[in-house]
């Protein structure tokens, strides 16, 4: 077996894993989403757990995902992103007591950090196929940080429907890289078998 047909194994092993990994993303957010707009938006509980909870998976979902890439220590990108999510959900669950102006302001430069990082991640990634949604979406993601700069100083009282819309378009971003990773599957399996 030839080092390029190794290589070929392991980029179709990498891209199967993050076909299911962005699908499962993809409807962890929308889940989310749901709950943010019916139950966050009236019960401040809820809210609030809702709030700790988003970035706090972020970073499970990242350890979950550096392990089947080498571990974080191989991924340097992942790493940051999950110390910066486990640092995000202690920082929201202290600023919960002062408003959420201040969890926003937190939300921000998570947004901002995490899309940087999600960025860093997909280029790295490249090859595996898809990886422009990634990137798209880092960019995305550090643009909606700055966008919560703004509510975060602004007078009108934010609430959890104003973070929503982010995580929506999170599982957009991630539900378009599962269906491209799924299309590409379909369309080498029908190529092989047509060989």
């Amino acid at each position: 077996m030839t080092n390029q047909t190794l290589q070929q194994r392991d980029r179709d092993a990498t891209s199967r894993w993050l076909k299911s990994y962005y699908f499962t993303r993809a409807g962890v957010s929308i889940v989310w989403v749901a709950a943010a707009f019916l139950l966050g938006s009236r019960m401040p509980l809820i809210a609030a757990l809702l709030l700790v909870a988003y970035p706090a998976w972020d970073a499970l979902a990242n350890v979950i995902d550096a392990q089947r890439s080498g571990g974080l220590k191989a991924n340097a990108s992942q790493a940051l992103n999950v110390a910066v999510s486990v640092l995000t959900a202690i920082a929201v669950a202290i600023t919960l007591g002062q408003g959420m102006h201040a969890v926003l302001a937190v939300f921000a430069v998570w947004a901002i950090l995490s899309g940087l990082f999600q960025l860093i991640t997909g280029v790295r990634r490249w090859k595996t196929g898809a990886q422009w949604v990634m990137v798209l979406s880092g960019a995305q993601s550090m643009l909606a940080g700055v966008f919560f700069v703004e509510q975060a100083t602004g007078t009108a009282l934010p609430s959890i429907t104003a973070i929503a819309p982010y995580a929506a378009f999170g599982a957009f971003y991630f539900l378009v890289s599962a269906v491209w990773l799924a299309v590409a599957q379909a369309r080498r399996r029908s190529t092989e078998g047509a060989a």
